[in-house]
């Protein structure tokens, strides 16, 4: 196993707004590795089961990976041609795209997300929880594109044919142009990412599940947690599937698809990955709890008993007392509608509670 570019003498900035956005924070980091998105380093709609680490890592580094969007190259066309028809010019479209189009297999009937990995964690074992913190987010190209289609979405007869949308970006004011008097703040996170399953390989990427994977989970940007429990030795972590900004629910079927750079601490902790049910999140103000179905209702049903576990283990409160707290305290949103396998989650307010544990106490 390797480590690609170890070390790396690089270091953000302290806690800082990004320009013209107090929203979006920078936190104080240094990278220990880099991952670039290649042909070697790339996966195209499916998780291999056995395939060789692109980096290795212990618990507590920070890794800095390139992503690239599935938009430009599922296109049935270059990227090149694809993006060059929106007024994109060719030196503005990725390299790594264009190699990725070329030369990277998508198997049949995987899905369409490319993704970058597998990184390893040293020590990480199955029955353990892996935490990944979401330390910052860099956008690669200033464009996105939404695409729905036939068939797509939650209203699948809209379309007659595929109807991508490019959308270019103002990243120094931090908004997507959707149209003329029309601007969407950016709010950046990656919608995949997921260690191994349990059966070690993935035939389709589109389906989230209790690995993460595609859930399109919104409040993954800059500043968050994601707890993953671990099946596979090492983890195995992969991402990609990244969105300059999504609504809840992402009900044409994508956000704004775009190739970030986000930057992740990787953080072990044994053994509390054995009862998780389902992966779950937190940032500064809430703690996050998912269900999944492929039904909307049960999916609902278990984002609800997860809040009366959660606030059972953490606050000892008994399941009835726990149940009506979820009644008028959590919010519960569809997270996303459209990829089989449907998502809500509720958010448990931290100001319901006089004390909690310090987020990213042990930040380095």
């Amino acid at each position: 196993m390797k480590c690609l570019l170890p070390s790396a003498a690089f270091a953000s900035c302290c806690v800082l707004a990004l320009a013209g956005c107090a929203s979006l924070p920078r936190y104080s980091h240094n990278v220990d590795a880099n991952v670039r998105s290649t042909p070697d380093t790339v996966v195209w709609g499916h998780l291999p089961g056995a395939r060789k680490p692109v980096v290795t890592v212990r618990s507590g580094q920070v890794v800095r990976i390139d992503t690239i969007s599935h938009q430009g190259v599922t296109n049935g066309m270059d990227p090149v041609k694809f993006f060059g028809d929106a007024g994109i010019a060719a030196n503005d479209v990725l390299t790594d795209a264009m190699d990725v189009y070329g030369k990277v297999q998508r198997p049949k009937d995987s899905g369409a997300h490319v993704l970058t990995g597998p990184i390893y964690v040293e020590g990480a074992e199955p029955g353990d929880m892996l935490e990944v913190r979401v330390l910052d987010i860099d956008f690669r190209v200033p464009y996105g594109v939404n695409n729905s289609n036939k068939g797509s979405g939650v209203l699948p007869d809209l379309h007659s044919s595929p109807s991508p949308k490019i959308i270019r970006f103002d990243l120094q004011r931090r908004v997507a142009l959707f149209a003329p008097g029309i601007e969407v703040p950016l709010a950046p996170f990656m919608g995949i990412m997921t260690v191994a399953p349990p059966e070690a390989s993935l035939a389709s990427t589109r389906p989230p599940g209790v690995y993460g994977g595609n859930m399109d989970f919104n409040r993954l940007g800059i500043g968050s947690s994601l707890y993953l429990p671990v099946h596979q030795r090492g983890g195995l972590f992969y991402t990609g599937d990244a969105h300059a900004v999504q609504g809840d629910g992402e009900v044409n079927g994508t956000a704004i698809e775009a190739s970030l750079t986000p930057v992740l601490q990787f953080i072990v902790h044994k053994g509390a990955g054995k009862t998780m049910k389902w992966p779950r999140a937190e940032d500064a103000s809430n703690y996050y709890v998912m269900g999944m179905d492929v039904d909307l209702d049960v999916a609902m049903k278990e984002a609800v008993q997860e809040t009366v576990t959660f606030l059972g283990r953490e606050r000892g409160l008994t399941p009835g007392d726990a149940y009506s707290l979820a009644s008028i305290g959590v919010n519960y949103v569809v997270a996303e509608a459209v990829d089989h396998v449907l998502m809500i989650y509720g958010a448990i307010p931290k100001k319901l509670f006089s004390t909690n544990a310090p987020f990213w106490a042990g930040q380095r």
